[in-house]
């Protein structure tokens, strides 16, 4: 993100810090597998370590740090359940 996008998108962090929720699920050492959410009207940031799909044969099947999930969003944002690619074409058509 380019520094006066990132310069918006922290300032939206900030007026929203007092109502900033924190949530973590798991270890603290070094090789432990954790999930953390941070949660506010402005931002949803969510980490979390997951079974493996594409890498079993590599890791086996248990949950391990080599397999992450992340998520960053704004709530509310609209966007959930709606076709972006769709809503793409129509806007900006390409030819076949």
């Amino acid at each position: 993100m380019d520094d006066g996008h990132a310069k918006v998108k922290m300032n939206e962090v900030e007026k929203y810090i007092d109502d900033t929720r924190f949530a973590w699920i798991g270890g603290n050492e070094d090789t432990s597998v954790y999930y953390y959410r941070i949660q506010s009207p402005g931002i949803l940031i969510e980490f979390d370590h997951q079974r493996p799909v594409a890498t079993k044969k590599l890791y086996g099947s248990d949950v391990h740090r080599q397999h992450i999930r992340a998520v960053v969003r704004k709530p509310n944002g609209n966007d959930y359940g709606k076709d972006l690619l769709k809503q793409h074409y129509k806007e900006h058509p390409h030819n076949k």
